[in-house]
């Protein structure tokens, strides 16, 4: 019997070193296919993250949801670590606006430029790296915290997972980057740390105190927590922790999750209602998404990225552009911008999750409310596209406009599909999944990934919500023929694929 533990131990110990090895190269291949372009990464880690999945278990090395490897598992569910950190930051980006602070630019690390791997720099590898500590470190000692995952295989685990992920997340700075002050920074780092797991514990104890009057999820307490916090120290410069998450945490995230859903590829379509999801899915992401960019080419006559992407980025809450967008990938503007935009339409998820929370337990769409907040939607608009218009190119202007916008839009996206969903023959878990996928919705996606709707859509949805990141050659490939266009985005495309996607959802209530 000792035997048999002391071999179990050992292959536990191997899965750590075999989701570094699965999710590390994903991020790094897709950094080296598009290097010396302007497209995204993201676009690629989609494309490899579902291969390897399918891979896996087409070849009979694992079974759909790739249950064999644990920690994979463990990886995807840190989605609301990684948003906590865009979270903060768009406190602070807020603040700055609102209160038009003009702070001096961090000049504390100067990253080193040697590329070790084509289409990635030695500190980039650095912060990927650290973003994977981070998450695997952070997450296990969450589960020590507050007692959760008792029943998981990993349960005794979790304190050497946690011990892993910290020490190695601590230790995994630049030794080539210029520091000004590196006992200053490696401070820096520890307390970003400790900050991120007091706002996970503070979310949580919330979300369970609130849940016998209103079931909203963990993540939208996490978000007023981490985003207030931002406001009050807006002048916090980052430290490596903060860096390394805004750089890599949400492509981390991604890669795990694109491995899962593409693990259940060959099983899932035999579910009787995934099919009508997935055709949803597919063509609601050209939808809402091309939709929503050519309502502001026709009526605010700007198609520039700077606008664009981290307008939409936050209308949809899109889990691709967000993280495109915070590595920088379409500039330092849209990067600024997009913690902002991230976090505004979050403040509506009380109404959001709140008629969810209703509609779950009713088993269908609170029709009423629903379409009340959709007129909301509609009226919050227009009113951003009249002002984004007016606003001459002024960066106040036009930022307040996207946060008019991305609040309005949301609204529309979010309840607009929802109520069309409740046309359908779709039970209200399957027409969740199907608007989480079709908008790439990070919040709704955690929401249902926490069990809101039940333990069936939280075992699916990282199949359902990874599919029509398939549309994301689509939407990557505009975007970056817009940065190599001075960030100009051609406009008949645009027009022509939101017209194929609102086709396509109406083709889906015959599926």
């Amino acid at each position: 019997m000792e035997i048999v533990d002391q071999i179990t131990n050992v292959q536990l110990l191997n899965q750590f070193w075999i989701i570094l090895l699965f999710l590390i190269p994903i991020v790094l291949i897709s950094r080296t296919v598009v290097a010396g372009t302007r497209y995204s990464p993201i676009l690629i880690i989609v494309i490899f993250g579902l291969a390897m999945g399918f891979l896996l278990e087409s070849s009979g090395v694992s079974t759909p949801g790739l249950e064999n490897f644990p920690f994979i598992d463990l990886m995807a569910k840190t989605t609301i670590i990684a948003l906590t950190v865009s979270f903060f930051v768009g406190g602070q980006e807020l603040r700055k606006i609102l209160g038009k602070k003009s702070l001096e630019s961090d000049d504390m690390v100067v990253p080193s430029d040697e590329e070790v791997i084509l289409g990635t720099s030695r500190t980039q590898l650095f912060f990927i790296l650290r973003a994977f500590f981070l998450l695997f470190g952070i997450q296990g000692l969450m589960h020590i915290i507050l007692g959760t995952g008792s029943e998981d295989m990993l349960a005794s685990y979790y304190p050497l997972v946690a011990w892993i992920g910290l020490v190695g997340a601590v230790i995994l700075i630049d030794n080539k980057a210029k520091i000004t002050d590196k006992h200053q920074y490696l401070r820096k780092g520890v307390f970003e740390i400790v900050a991120i797991i007091g706002i996970l514990m503070g979310s949580y104890y919330v979300a369970q105190a609130v849940a016998p009057i209103i079931a909203l999820p963990q993540i939208f307490f996490a978000m007023m927590i981490a985003a207030g916090l931002g406001a009050v120290f807006y002048q916090w410069t980052f430290g490596p922790t903060l860096r390394s998450l805004l750089f890599a945490g949400i492509p981390v995230v991604l890669a795990a999750n694109f491995l899962i859903g593409g693990s259940r590829i060959s099983d899932a379509f035999a579910i009787p209602g995934v099919n009508a999801v997935l055709v949803y899915g597919f063509f609601g992401q050209l939808l809402w998404m091309f939709g929503g960019i050519a309502l502001i080419m026709f009526f605010a006559k700007t198609a520039n990225a700077r606008n664009l992407a981290p307008g939409m980025a936050g209308a949809l809450s899109h889990s691709g552009l967000t993280g495109a967008c915070t590595a920088g990938d379409f500039g330092k503007t849209a990067a600024s911008r997009a913690p902002i935009m991230i976090n505004i339409p979050f403040f509506g998820h009380v109404f959001v999750f709140s008629v969810l929370a209703v509609s779950a337990e009713r088993g269908s769409l609170w029709m009423g409310p629903a379409l009340i907040i959709v007129a909301v939607g509609i009226g919050l608009t227009i009113l951003s596209l009249i002002n984004l218009r007016k606003s001459n190119n002024e960066d106040r202007k036009e930022v307040t406009a996207l946060m008019q916008f991305s609040f309005g839009w949301q609204l529309c996206a979010v309840f607009g599909g929802l109520a069309f969903l409740g046309m359908s023959s779709l039970s209200m878990d399957y027409g969740a999944m199907a608007q989480a996928s079709a908008i790439s919705h990070f919040g709704l996606f955690a929401a249902i990934q926490e069990g809101m709707f039940g333990s069936e859509a939280a075992t699916l949805i990282p199949f359902i919500f990874s599919m029509p990141f398939l549309v994301h050659p689509l939407v990557f490939f505009m975007f970056g023929k817009a940065m190599e266009n001075g960030g100009e985005m051609p406009v008949k495309p645009v027009y022509v694929m939101a017209l194929i996607g609102l086709a396509g959802i109406i083709l889906s209530l015959f599926v």
